[in-house]
């Protein structure tokens, strides 16, 4: 059992003297407990302690068990919405001199990544003299943002840090 089904409080369980009933197939009001309890045990279900936070105590009459699966429910559709918010920042590396075949393949990778809502990250890698070669990274880059701009946007222009230049492409939003 999870920490939060064992927080919940059913029938002889609940210490509170009065409970707020709500719910489907009784009168919404405060009760006594042993009140409460009867109702529940005539219509052949349980007095569940819905928040013991605020006096007097919120209760639901229903099946336990039905009440749980209904928890469990809502916790995995919250943990779905939850992943489907969070996005990666995936990684392309380019060297100044990288072919057409190998942009292509890196293109539809690219692509991907943004179709599934993640970012994408590309970066052109000089190494040693490679440097003097910055305009080639910078008009590699632009060529990717352009080829991708049906997909995504690129945050910024492309910038040289070191001995990377890198710029960062986000998806676009669908509706």
């Amino acid at each position: 059992m999870s920490k939060k089904e064992d927080l919940v409080k059913i029938n002889n369980e609940i210490t509170s003297r009065e409970v707020r009933l709500v719910g489907s197939n009784i009168e919404v009001g405060v009760y006594t407990r042993y009140e409460a309890l009867k109702i529940a045990n005539e219509q052949g279900l349980d007095l569940i302690e819905v928040n013991s936070n605020v006096s007097p105590s919120i209760c639901k009459i229903e099946d336990y068990s039905k009440y749980l699966y209904e928890l469990k429910k809502k916790k995995k559709e919250q943990d779905k919405k939850n992943k489907q918010n969070l996005s990666e920042v995936k990684e392309l590396r380019f060297t100044p001199n990288t072919d057409d075949h190998d942009f292509d393949f890196k293109l539809n990778h690219a692509t991907a990544f943004l179709k599934k809502g993640d970012k994408v990250k590309a970066y052109v890698f000089f190494k040693g003299r490679e440097i003097i070669y910055s305009d080639k990274g910078q008009f590699l880059l632009l060529k990717l943002v352009d080829a991708l701009s049906e997909f995504g946007q690129a945050e910024a222009l492309p910038k040289l840090e070191g001995h990377k230049m890198s710029v960062v492409i986000k998806p676009k939003k669908t509706i």
